[in-house]
């Protein structure tokens, strides 16, 4: 999905679009509807402080203001920009949408999350750009939202043609298209390569796929491991035998949220309590809608001087109450150290078990806990 998150609020409002805008910080910089009908909106110059951006407009993004940038410094790049509070309920909402409509079309569909997904076409008799295009308008008139689709033998190649010519794009290659069309990419094109490894790269005189490709598996092997190295070479050089997962279990759930000051055990017991219970009852809700009990809940604390400390507790039976897990969580809590503000808390359910038929009523919370 094109720019997702900010695609999503342009529906709600439709004045912004060809605007930079960005999407980020906390509930308080909602738009406030004038008396005239007209809708007035906060600016990144006025944000203070220390929220990421979630997403972004590609006019934002032309003026280098994009996702996991911090929100003040963005606005020295893009004071002017727009800024609106995140809204996951609806990107959610569209999420699902999305996904239907393709699947009104093939049910081989792997989900990667809110706003990707990869589709298996091997079995659909049809002209791969009729299709393709079949695709795009069923999403559009779900959603109202525009995608780019890469259409290639294999995973990776589409993941790097879905990019290639965004927004509402449509990118068709094949395995002889590789050397014109992947190899003078940038490495970090290829996703596995993060920042890291393509600074490693750069510092061995290695900036494109091209190069990557050129480079002897051998020689890779030695710089990096044997592993990684012979990944390296293989994906470089467009190969990527990786199946479409229609199915897959996940490994765990869980919420977090920075805070936009420091939070003190103490001092802040009311706002952190709120918050921890909150994260809780999140990470319930999704037990229940994906359909799994949890037997290990975890915390995650990072403090002010960006240590940070986890903690678990393994139960004898699944859980998946917010209840249940508020005291599990509770007991987490009290293992750790609360002499330092925190700059952030999340909560984790691992070793989930598949469910059907369970009852998780939320009830009210009663619990002597540090917050």
């Amino acid at each position: 999905m094109d720019a997702f998150f900010a695609s999503v609020e342009l529906l709600r409002y439709p004045a912004l679009r060809g605007q930079a805008v960005v999407v980020g910080g906390r509930s308080i910089h909602h738009p406030v509807e004038q008396p005239d009908g007209t809708w007035r909106y906060a600016r990144l110059r006025d944000y203070a402080g220390r929220g990421v951006i979630t997403t972004s407009t590609y006019e934002a993004r032309a003026l280098g203001v994009f996702s996991g940038m911090g929100l003040m410094k963005s606005a020295q790049l893009a004071p002017d920009a727009i800024l609106l509070p995140a809204n996951f309920d609806a990107y959610r909402h569209y999420s699902r949408l999305f996904k239907a409509a393709v699947a009104t079309i093939t049910p081989k569909i792997e989900d990667r999350g809110i706003d990707e997904i990869y589709i298996d076409l091997s079995d659909i008799d049809e002209e791969t750009v009729v299709l393709a295009q079949r695709i795009k308008t069923a999403v559009f008139e779900a959603t109202g939202l525009s995608c780019s689709i890469g259409v290639t033998p294999n995973k990776l190649l589409s993941k790097i043609g879905s990019d290639l010519d965004k927004p509402d794009g449509l990118t068709v290659l094949e395995m002889n298209d590789i050397p014109t069309r992947i190899w003078p990419l940038p490495a970090r094109k290829i996703n596995g390569i993060g920042p890291k490894a393509a600074e490693k790269l750069a510092a061995l005189g290695i900036n494109t796929i091209g190069e990557l490709a050129a480079i002897p598996a051998a020689f890779l092997v030695t710089k990096f491991g044997a592993s990684t190295g012979a990944w390296l070479h293989r994906v470089a050089n467009g190969q990527d035998d990786r199946e479409v997962v229609t199915e897959s279990e996940p490994k765990s759930i869980s919420r977090e949220t920075t805070f936009e000051r420091d939070l003190h055990a103490r001092q802040d017991r009311a706002a952190l309590s709120e918050a921890f219970t909150g994260l809780c009852m999140r990470v319930a809700d999704d037990l229940k809608r994906k359909g799994y009990l949890t037997r290990t809940v975890g915390i995650k604390l990072r403090y002010s001087d960006f240590h940070a400390v986890t903690r678990d507790i393994t139960l004898p039976i699944g859980i998946g109450d917010g209840v249940q897990i508020r005291k599990a969580a509770g007991e987490c809590l009290k293992r750790v150290p609360l002499d330092q503000k925190i700059r952030l808390l999340g909560v984790r359910a691992s070793s989930l078990v598949a469910i059907a038929g369970v009852d998780f009523t939320t009830r009210s919370i009663q619990a002597a806990l540090p917050f």
